[in-house]
Formats: structure tokens, C-alpha cells, sequence
């Protein structure tokens, strides 16, 4: 047993000992298909906080022979399941956080030798655990595993956590390549293959398409884009969710609404595990993103300022979905061709969700959003839109208060800060100025486009998630009248999907005129006759 080569099992049962804990234990039975096949080699890429060091915790203490957990595991999910046992405690295990490496040989100033220091660490612990072996003093892991391999027929598991840090930091090119060396060294070739029982590496940022690819080509990839089988197991689902929300009293609605919007497939939606249990134990519904993460990440890459990606920014703000191509990001952090690699990477990183039905994406939720809302702030192209966002308090309290003509008002503002000339009078680009410059009353409704209700769908609905605040419908109107637009509210009856609202419901009538470039705005309660 050491500390890289066939580890204990105590990281997995602190985990255990958490009193929030969601059994993730299946992923065991997804993987042990795949083990001892040419699907072996798994790269895992998700974005911080997801609760990928958990994942290899427990991969690590299941297959490791350096511990005896079949107790724990006859206990969990995969114990109910048919041969839960075939690798038990059957691999010699490799167990490795390149991020803890990295960070430690930086403090000390070695970390030109970083690869090298690896590799001397691993060969004591292959000293120490056979030693019938003999090893030469300079034996890579690779040489270490062939040795074992040959002489004993015992196969390994390799666990990478964070395999990505050094293609993410800026490191010395030297470095770099020794890197690449090392996971030739280890996933290359086809004599160590068959030593290799099951590779599983995770970092934040899919396999970098140059370089390293050629390294990991043999790597199936799993992820943000494309989670395939394992999208449930990273991360929490709904279900898992709602079961901790009514075993600590929280409510589910608000949990979904601040953390959720992860839809990896059309079965599997996700919510942060990290801001779910944050939020559990600290009994408040709040941003814990930036614990763990910056909205530097996002702002950094807006002032490239590509062409039409601040239209798009808008446009998500104000909770639209938006057109990507995600096929041309090669992964690098360093050949951003264009908006659509920006939002790419950004999908990685969490603060976008992608749809591969659509292909589009959009921020997932209000964690997330308010990430956004601090990345723009300080950016002097996004200074009128940030003002608009920080007005939209007051927008919704004139509405609230039936004050049309400050309605009006700000709504000139947001329209024409929005749009350009050639877009001002597309009505698209209309509604998402509207949502905008109604920021803020996604703190205390949820807002729906082209709600169908009635004879027909109201442009803009807001339903109140939070008591005694009224219910809106809100048509608007292009060079017609405001009078019209509450007309077309009542005669398509597109209240009739708000009837728990009669006693508290505004009708919000807005028309544009094309040729003043002024809004007229008429807001009426309704009643129930």
C-alpha cells in the first residue's frame, strides 16, 4: 500500500463520512464493462465543482488493491448488482493528482523537474511493494508497470485527476514536453496496453486536438458536449436532489431555479453538487460559485471582443438561447478563432450549457448569471448594458406600481442600448430588449417567451415564484397602439394559463414606434368578471 501505487481507501471514506452524500456508486458497473476492452481508456472532462475527485476516490477504492472495501461496497448501489465484485480490490491502482503535483513543485521551485520527481516517488513505492522486482534506478511508470506486468500477470488501473493543469497553466515549454513523454510513456504503445486494465483520467477541458491528442488518441471522450453514458454520475440529477431537499427542508423549486440547467441528455439533467450542498448546509440559496471559480474566466475572453459575440451576451443575459458551433475549438487556450470557440470553452468551464439538438446555448442559472452580470460590469463595452441591468429594479417596481410612463421610459433606454440600427426594429431583438431591461425580476419570477395560453402565445409572461407580487402578461406591439395590445391580451384570453393569479394579475400592453424610436406603455389589473 503507498500513498500513488495501490492507495488506501481513506480519501473515499472521508467522502462517506460527509453527512451529505450521494451514492455515485453505479458509474462502477458502466465502468466495469469497459474494463479489460478497447474501450478501456476514458477521459472524463467537466467543469470545477462537479465533484470529479469524489468520482476517482471511489473508482480508486473500489478497484485498489491496497484496501479491502467490500463491505463498503456490498452496501452501496453497485453491491445490489449483479458481479459487483469482478475487479474488487483486483487492480494494482495508480493514483495521481497532477494539479497537487504542479502545485507543490511550484512552492518549492521544482517544477521544471515535475515529471521527473513523479516518476522517482512511483519507482519507491514499486521498490517497496514488490520486492522480489528489481528495478533499474532511473525506471520510468511505465517501465515500473511491465516489469510487475511480466513478471506477475497482475494488471493496473491508472487514475489521472486534473491530467488538463498543465495545459491550462503556462508552463515552461520543457516541462510541456516532458509531459507529453509521460503519457506516451504510459497510453502508447502496444505492448503496455495489455498491462492497462482501465485508464481513467479527468480534467476540466476535453483532450487538447494537436499535441496531446496524438498522445490520447486511444481516449473515449466524455463530455460537456457529449457525457454519453456517465451523465448522471458526475454531478447531482433532479432526483437526487429533490430526495436531499426533503430530507433537510429545502425547497426544490428554488435549489432547481439557482443551480440546475445542466441538461446532458433528455434524461439526465445536473445541478452543482458543490453549491447544493453549500446552500443545504448554510440553509440560504446563494452564489458559491465564485468559492471556487471568477467571473475573470468569462471576462477575460469577452474583450476579444469577436464579431457578434456582444450581441449574443445580450441576448443570454436576457435569457435567450444562442447559435454555436462547437466542432472547430481545438481545446486550446490559445487559438480562440472566433465568438464560437469563446462560447465552447465557456461550456466546459460551466458558465454556458450547450443543446446538441438546437446547437445552441445559454447560461444554465442563477449562479451562473450573476457571474455574467460581474464579468460585464467591468467592462467598458458592456457599461450601458450593466446600467440597464442595475435599472431594472426600478423597471420592475414602476410596473408593479402601474407607473407606464417610467415603463416607457426605461424601455427607450434598454431598446436602443440592445439593438443597433439594423436590428432596432427586429422584433426579436425588441423581446430580448424587454427581457433585459427586466433583469432583475428573475430574482422573483420566472419569465417564459411565447407562452402558449389561451388562443395563441403572449409574448412575455412572468410567473411569481415568491407570494403577494403580481402575475404579468406582456404583449408587445410594433407602430400599432398600447390599447391593442391589451386588447390582444384579453381577446386570445392569455390569462387563462395564470387563473390561480386572477386576484393578482397585470395585463402590460408596450407598443414601439419605428419613426420617433419611443415606446408607449399602458399597464391594467385585471378583473375576473
Amino acid at each position: 500500500m503507498g500513498l500513488y501505487l495501490n492507495p488506501n481507501a481513506d480519501a473515499f471514506q472521508i467522502g462517506l463520512n460527509s453527512e451529505i452524500y450521494i451514492d455515485k456508486s453505479l458509474v462502477l458497473a458502466e465502468l466495469n464493462k469497459l474494463a479489460c476492452t478497447q474501450g478501456n481508456f476514458i477521459c472524463m472532462s467537466r467543469p470545477r465543482r462537479f465533484g470529479k475527485s469524489m468520482v476517482g476516490n471511489l473508482i480508486s477504492a473500489y478497484y485498489s488493491k491496497g484496501c479491502d472495501t467490500r463491505a463498503i461496497f456490498s452496501n452501496m448501489k453497485i453491491g445490489q448488482t449483479p458481479n459487483f465484485d469482478k475487479y474488487l480490490n483486483k487492480l494494482n491502482v495508480i493514483k495521481l493528482d497532477l494539479n497537487e503535483w504542479y502545485q507543490n513543485t511550484a512552492i518549492k521551485g521544482q517544477l521544471d523537474n515535475m515529471i521527473n520527481l513523479v516518476n522517482q516517488k512511483l519507482l519507491g513505492e514499486f521498490i517497496e511493494q514488490y520486492p522480489s522486482i528489481h528495478f533499474e534506478e532511473n525506471s520510468t511508470i511505465a517501465d515500473c508497470i511491465l516489469q510487475v506486468y511480466g513478471r506477475t500477470g497482475e494488471k493496473f488501473a491508472i487514475i489521472i485527476d486534473e491530467y488538463d493543469v498543465l495545459m491550462r497553466e503556462n508552463v515552461p515549454q520543457e516541462l510541456f514536453g516532458n509531459y507529453l513523454s509521460f503519457l506516451n510513456s504510459l497510453f502508447k504503445g502496444t505492448t503496455i496496453r495489455p498491462a492497462l486494465a482501465l485508464a481513467y483520467i479527468t480534467g476540466i477541458m476535453p483532450i487538447v486536438r494537436d499535441k496531446v491528442q496524438s498522445k490520447l488518441n486511444e481516449f473515449s471522450e466524455y463530455t460537456m458536449l457529449d457525457a454519453g453514458q456517465f451523465a448522471s454520475y458526475i454531478g447531482f440529477t433532479k432526483e437526487e436532489v429533490r430526495y436531499l431537499c426533503e430530507t433537510y427542508g429545502m425547497p426544490f423549486d428554488d435549489m432547481e431555479r439557482w443551480y440546475d440547467g445542466y441538461d446532458l441528455s433528455d434524461e439526465v439533467s445536473l445541478l452543482n453538487p458543490k453549491s447544493v450542498v453549500s446552500a443545504i448546509e448554510r440553509k440560504k440559496m446563494a452564489n458559491y460559485w465564485s468559492t471556487t471559480g471568477s467571473f475573470e474566466a468569462i471576462s477575460d475572453y469577452l474583450r476579444m471582443n469577436f464579431d457578434g459575440i456582444r450581441d449574443d451576451v445580450v441576448s443570454m443575459l436576457a435569457g435567450s438561447s444562442v447559435e454555436v458551433e462547437v466542432s472547430s475549438f481545438t481545446n486550446t487556450l490559445n487559438s480562440f478563432k472566433g465568438k464560437d470557440d469563446v462560447f465552447t470553452y465557456l461550456i466546459h468551464l460551466g458558465y454556458l450549457v450547450y443543446n446538441d439538438k438546437d446547437m445552441t446555448c445559454r447560461i444554465p442559472n442563477e449562479e451562473v448569471r450573476q457571474e455574467w452580470v460581474k464579468a460585464v460590469k467591468f467592462d467598458d463595452d458592456y457599461k450601458q448594458i450593466f446600467a440597464i441591468i442595475n435599472a431594472s429594479k426600478r423597471l420592475l417596481d414602476d410596473t408593479i406600481n402601474g407607473n407606464a410612463e417610467a415603463v416607457a421610459a426605461a424601455l427607450d433606454a434598454a431598446h436602443t442600448q440592445v439593438t443597433n440600427p439594423l436590428t432596432y426594429n427586429d422584433e426579436h431583438c425588441f423581446q430580448s430588449a424587454i427581457c433585459l431591461a427586466y433583469f432583475y425580476a428573475n430574482t422573483r419570477y420566472t419569465l417564459i417567451k411565447e407562452l402558449p395560453t389561451g388562443k395563441g402565445y403572449a409574448d412575455l409572461v412572468l410567473i411569481p415564484y415568491l407570494p403577494n407580487i403580481p402575475a404579468m402578461v406582456i404583449e408587445l406591439k410594433h407602430n400599432k397602439s398600447t390599447e391593442s395590445a391589451l386588447q390582444q391580451i384579453k381577446d386570445r384570453s392569455y390569462h387563462e394559463a395564470l387563473n390561480h393569479y386572477y386576484d393578482n394579475l397585470l395585463f402590460v400592453g408596450i407598443n414601439y414606434d419605428e419613426k420617433t424610436k419611443e415606446h408607449t406603455c399602458k399597464i391594467d389589473r385585471f378583473v375576473k368578471e
